[in-house]
């Protein structure tokens, strides 16, 4: 940012839009688009680098619908499984009557405990791994907001 605040001090606006061209980050995409409305009503700046910041941010959250419905689904469908599984085993245990066999229980109940076991590891990594990356996007949006308030600040203070 010092060196953008330089080069639109200096009038080098081909310069500042080159670094941050250069650099590939969404708020160097903010700032450029702002640098490409210099110029224009401050309202027009300002409604350009918002525009882009939701687009950005979009960009970075794309994924995370999808993440977070494994996260609550793959435990439904876990118990699912553990339901047919333990449907299996009563229907077993009624058509044998009273001469039961642990066997064909235990093939039920295997069912259920492998299901719940799948659904709720699949679960588990997919909730840790949405936790970690809506905070990392959180980290990002926040620094992007950071760079554009100083890009504002630098075009609303008077030349030195």
């Amino acid at each position: 940012m010092n060196r953008i605040k330089d080069y639109i001090h200096e009038g080098k606006v081909d310069a500042a839009l080159g670094l941050c061209r250069k650099t590939d980050t969404p708020a160097a995409r903010m700032v450029e688009k702002g640098i490409s409305r210099l110029g224009r009503p401050m309202t027009d700046v300002t409604s350009a680098v918002e525009n882009v910041g939701n687009i950005e941010i979009a960009f970075l959250e794309k994924g995370l619908p999808i993440l977070a419905t494994t996260a609550a689904g793959a435990p439904m469908i876990g118990f699912l499984g553990t339901v047919t599984g333990m449907v299996k085993a009563f229907m077993s245990m009624a058509g044998e009557g009273a001469n039961v066999d642990v066997t064909s229980l235990s093939t039920g109940i295997y069912e259920a405990l492998v299901t719940t076991v799948g659904g709720l590891v699949v679960g588990i990594i997919a909730m840790f791994a949405y936790n970690y990356l809506t905070t990392l996007i959180k980290g990002v949006i926040n620094k992007m907001e950071m760079r554009i308030m100083e890009f504002m600040d630098i075009l609303n203070e008077p030349a030195a």
